[in-house]
């Protein structure tokens, strides 16, 4: 776990990230919110980046969820607005956290939330995942994901970068469907805290009518959701990144 303080701060962000990815491709947002008076809270979730956890792999769920707590709790040592955002697989660990911790969170923002798969595995390979879960969970498969952002930068930055998980195991895949399918069976449970989805319309990772849908049926006050037409799954990262950071940055002003 990292803490990044800023002078005279209003709130406290929690960044939850991805899968296949870690703190360091969050520096850009870090330094943005810290300009705007905040302190951020963020480390790398079990088997993801620099966690000695092994690589790609978790034996449930749960592992997330508890880190994220533990994240929360430095966070509320800092007595501000706490803001939480996920991205990806981090946006449903953030899901399931809240539906299992109710989090008293001043706000959260799901940054392309992993609620279903633009290209899912065939039927043959997710009943033979399910055989290797039992047999061999830590059997460790290549992601070969889609593209996840049109920024070069970042692309060129990712190819030499030794932390990037490229496999992942048949049990952390079988943890993922199993939170995918409970967060759209709970959807009436997330609690009653303002909420704001961010989501790239040619996202080539997250399936953006699962994320929708979802969407439309929380039961909440306040929710709000933005696409961006053009923008890949990495909305933070996209050349119009900015113009992301501004609709967050309003969204999370109104709730301070």
């Amino acid at each position: 776990m990292w803490v990044w303080e800023c002078e005279k701060a209003k709130g406290v962000f929690v960044l939850v990230h991805g899968a296949n990815e870690y703190h360091v491709r969050y520096q850009w947002l870090i330094q943005k919110l810290i300009d705007e008076g905040y302190h951020v809270v963020m480390g790398d979730l079990p088997g993801q980046g620099r966690n000695p956890v092994s690589q790609g792999h978790v034996d449930s769920f749960q592992e997330y969820i508890d880190t994220i707590e533990q994240w929360y709790e430095r966070a509320k040592q800092f007595q501000l607005p706490i803001f939480l955002l996920g991205h990806s697989m981090g946006g449903l660990a953030v899901i399931q956290t809240m539906l299992q911790k109710k989090l008293p969170v001043r706000a959260v923002i799901l940054s392309s939330p992993c609620l279903g798969l633009v290209d899912p595995p065939s039927k043959l390979k997710r009943y033979s995942a399910n055989i290797l879960n039992k047999v061999t969970p830590k059997l460790r498969l290549p992601t070969n994901l889609a593209a996840v952002t049109r920024c070069e930068e970042m692309i060129k930055r990712d190819e030499t970068d030794q932390f990037i998980v490229k496999k992942v195991s048949v049990r952390w895949y079988n943890e993922l469907t199993k939170a995918m399918a409970n967060s759209n069976k709970e959807v009436g449970n997330f609690p009653d805290i303002p909420l704001l989805v961010l989501q790239g319309g040619s996202d080539l990772i997250v399936d953006k009518k699962a994320v929708s849908q979802w969407f439309n049926q929380l039961q909440i006050t306040n929710k709000y959701y933005k696409e961006f037409p053009e923008l890949y799954h990495e909305v933070f990262n996209e050349p119009e990144k900015e113009t992301v950071f501004h609709v967050a940055k309003q969204f999370a002003e109104l709730h301070l």
